[in-house]
């Protein structure tokens, strides 16, 4: 009998279908992965905006991990929106005890649309539980602002930025640089025990339709490693992922907004 390449993604739920567990299991799927997924919140959302935020109860959250982690297992994990400590801590502990490995964690804290998904008093707890689970972290410049508690803002901070990142205990963090603006879009990935710092430079997609660009990067890389790729290769194969999905989706328009990337641009256009 043959067997999936199997993903969780543990994330809130985006109504608008371009971000949180919609776009994880798209690319999930994409990619050649069986998905799965917990719901850690609903959002009532759209292209333009976050109206409404309806938490799941913790202890929910963790019967969704138990439900799927005791049956069928899992060969990587993505974590994205959390929304508070309580159900930061509840995550950890439930990956723990079920010694979850590759733990890719997007550290969401605000919509595309700027509306807030992450309390602040939940900060902290992402540092001290989840941070150094994860083998890799996947922050924008504001997220690793908001975690390091200094500005970075300019491509010279990304190398330091990356170091102390690690330093918060997670193997390895890719920081995204799309904050910068540009012709290039210029990542910088660090692995924390070989001490490597690597810049990944791509052209950057002019579009306006890139709503769920993080959380579809972090699910590639993810998807990428659950099918058994190298790390640096999971890296590189999911960058190359999310600009194709960005360059075939500028040509679509839907909502009045910041529209979705296009997921399956390798399968149909």
């Amino acid at each position: 009998m043959k067997t999936y390449h199997r993903v969780l993604t543990i994330a809130g739920s985006d109504s608008g279908g371009g971000a949180g567990i919609q776009a994880d299991l798209k690319t999930f799927s994409a990619l050649g992965c069986f998905g799965m997924s917990v719901i850690t919140a609903l959002t009532a959302q759209n292209t333009t905006a976050v109206t409404a935020i309806h938490p799941v109860p913790p202890a929910f959250i963790a019967e969704q991990i138990d439900a799927v982690l005791t049956d069928i297992g899992t060969d990587a994990v993505k974590i994205g929106m959390l929304h508070s400590p309580e159900v930061i801590e509840t995550v950890a502990g439930r990956l723990a005890a079920h010694q979850v490995g590759n733990i890719v964690l997007d550290p969401v804290m605000v919509a595309k649309s700027g509306d807030k998904l992450l309390r602040d008093d939940a900060v902290s707890a992402l540092k001290e539980y989840l941070v150094p689970m994860a083998r890799v972290i996947t922050p924008n410049l504001p997220e690793a602002a908001t975690l390091l508690g200094r500005p970075v803002e300019n491509a010279g901070q990304m190398a330091d930025a990356c170091r102390d990142l690690a330093g918060l205990g997670c193997r390895a963090v890719l920081l995204k640089g799309g904050h910068l603006g540009g012709d290039r879009s210029a990542d910088c990935l660090y692995v924390r025990n070989t001490d490597t710092l690597i810049s990944l430079d791509t052209e950057r997609i002019d579009t306006a339709n890139s709503h769920g660009t993080g959380c579809t990067l972090s699910s590639a890389v993810a998807a990428h490693l659950a099918r058994g790729s190298s790390f640096e290769e999971a890296v590189r194969l999911a960058k190359a992922y999310i600009t194709g999905a960005l360059s075939a989706g500028a040509g679509y328009r839907i909502g009045t907004g910041h529209g979705p990337v296009h997921h399956f641009h390798a399968l149909w256009k």
